[in-house]
């Protein structure tokens, strides 16, 4: 069975990701919709993401740790040297699908290998953002669309493939 690589991210109306290594975006639904969606899968992930993840590994899931260091110890982890290292791990552990989580050189590393984008499009922007999320238009097959209107922002849960 193929598997269906997906990458999942919440980004601004410019594609803002990141600032100083941090997300920008942090919405009580959309981390609820992470979890929803990545929740007994494989995530792959760059060794800043990991280390900015609050409790370390990732519960009820595969974590893969993508980093040049090939002595990089991340507890809980599968860490490899490459996104295509990555995703050959992750198919081992029998996913049906697989998810890139970040950070934005893991992205631009994994966009030409990715099937389908689950983005969580916040209406706003961020003029000091320093990560951005791949350019996506190939991606222009909507399979799904939910507006939010909750807190302090706007935004949308989009789930598109390549058509």
């Amino acid at each position: 069975m193929k598997s269906v690589i997906s990458a999942i991210a919440a980004i601004g109306k410019n594609r803002e990701l990141g600032r100083k290594g941090k997300l920008i975006w942090r919405l009580k639904e959309d981390m609820k919709h992470f979890i929803a969606l990545t929740k007994g899968h494989s995530v792959i992930m760059g060794r800043k993401t990991f280390e900015s993840l609050p409790n370390g590994a990732l519960p009820n899931r595969v974590n893969i740790v993508v980093t040049r260091n090939a002595d990089y110890k991340a507890p809980g982890c599968i860490v490899v040297q490459s996104v295509e290292k990555a995703i050959t791990e992750a198919k081992k552990n029998d996913s049906e699908e697989i998810f890139i989580i970040g950070g934005g050189e893991i992205y631009n590393l994994a966009m030409h290998l990715t099937n389908r984008l689950y983005l969580t499009i916040v209406d706003a922007e961020d003029k000091e953002a320093d990560t951005f999320f791949p350019e996506y238009s190939k991606f222009d097959k909507v399979i799904s669309k939910e507006d939010v209107n909750t807190g302090n922002y706007k935004f949308s849960f989009i789930e598109l493939e390549k058509s």
